[in-house]
């Protein structure tokens, strides 16, 4: 029997392959000829750069960088035997990087960013996977344009300060210099947002709130960001004039995809699709008999873009069977479930948050034995 095991992270607890290998601790004291395939998976958040280097190898790459502040950060991103970088933004502008006096996305910067991007380029990166979520900016991606070589002036023809609450200010784009390995460079976008660079559903209503905005700050960093896109729309830029500001996933990272979609070219699309098909989940699962997948919590937002419930779309159409472990399952209604042939909680007995947190490896390797056993017991009874 060919045992595909694909799971997402259990935030707060464990690591995608701790999942996997706990998984194939409990399944093995079943099934112990059984063949396992470990296969982490990720949406295309924190975590996924780990997923890929576990899958697919490559090199850690650890930068010195500028964090939203612009204080020094020394951080790291994943470069790929084929000439894949993989960036995830949060490394170098992430909100955790900052306290909660420090959060202010009229000031914080995605500067890093682009300094990921260039140490990528140099390093002779053809592809480079970004992924988005996390960010404490709301800046456009001025910064990360900045550090690739593109000027901003104001009115008075003075550079551009740092941060969205400079974009207003904006009044010329000077891309004479932006680094021209962009344009021979492939971005592909993991984003699992839909919203547009402004209005109500844009960068600064939605998320600027997280990020540390009053409601005043919102409506004048939603200003500049729309003044922000009629300047770049009036100067034109590598792939024609369209405007992005309008497309999903535009206001994702603070706009940080509006810049990468104008600027560089960038292909948007699902953070667990760009993830599948970076690991070819599609033929790992046609090779299976079973899948097992899951994640902390399942519940409405797990058909939504989620690791568990892009793998059971993918498991349905090759016909094999996929059980889901989880921690809980919240708010899924019966018909929701039916997506896979079982659903399992892996939480054995009521206790605190911190002890559940600490027991998930010995819950879910326990949940796996039961699971396996019930299997058993049913070849044993045909």
């Amino acid at each position: 029997m060919n045992i595909l095991i694909a799971p997402d992270s259990f935030k707060e607890s464990l690591e995608a392959l701790d999942v996997c290998r706990a998984i194939k601790s409990g399944f093995s004291q079943v099934f112990p000829n059984a063949d396992y395939t470990l296969l982490p998976m990720a949406d295309g958040g924190e975590g996924t750069s780990t997923v890929l280097s576990y899958v697919l190898g490559g090199q850690w790459k650890e930068v010195i960088v500028h964090d939203p502040l612009m204080r020094s950060l020394t951080t790291k991103y994943l470069l790929l035997p084929d000439a894949t970088a993989v960036i995830e933004i949060a490394q170098a502008c992430g909100l955790h990087l900052l306290n909660l006096e420090e959060r202010n996305p009229l000031i914080a910067s995605s500067y890093g960013v682009g300094e990921l991007i260039k140490d990528a380029l140099d390093k002779g990166a053809k592809r480079i996977i970004i992924g988005l979520g996390g960010s404490a900016t709301n800046d456009a991606g001025v910064g990360m344009l900045a550090a690739l070589g593109m000027a901003f002036y104001d009115q008075q023809g003075e550079p551009l300060g740092q941060g969205g609450g400079q974009l207003a200010n904006l009044q010329r784009i000077d891309s004479s210099t932006f680094n021209p390995n962009i344009l021979n460079t492939v971005f592909e976008v993991a984003c699992d947002v839909n919203n547009p660079l402004c209005g109500p559903l844009g960068a600064s209503a939605i998320f600027g709130p997280q990020k540390g905005a009053s409601t005043e700050q919102i409506k004048l960093l939603d200003k500049s960001l729309s003044h922000f896109a009629t300047v770049c729309h009036q100067h034109g830029n590598h792939h024609g004039s369209e405007s992005y500001q309008h497309v999903a996933g535009a206001g994702a990272a603070g706009g940080l995809g509006y810049a990468l979609m104008t600027f560089c070219g960038a292909r948007l699309q699902s953070g667990f699709d760009t993830v599948a098909e970076a690991v070819g989940l599609s033929q790992h699962i046609t090779s299976a008999d079973l899948v097992i997948t899951g994640e902390g919590k399942l519940d409405e937002q797990t058909a939504m873009g989620k690791v568990a419930g892009g793998i059971s779309q993918l498991a349905k159409l090759n016909q094999t069977p996929v059980i889901a472990i989880c921690g809980s399952v919240d708010g899924l209604k019966p018909t929701q479930t039916t997506q896979f042939e079982v659903v399992m909680p892996s939480i054995q007995k009521v206790d605190s948050i911190d002890n559940v947190l600490k027991e998930a490896y010995d819950n879910i390797e326990t949940t796996a034995v039961n699971i396996a056993a019930a299997i058993r017991l049913g070849q044993n009874t045909k």
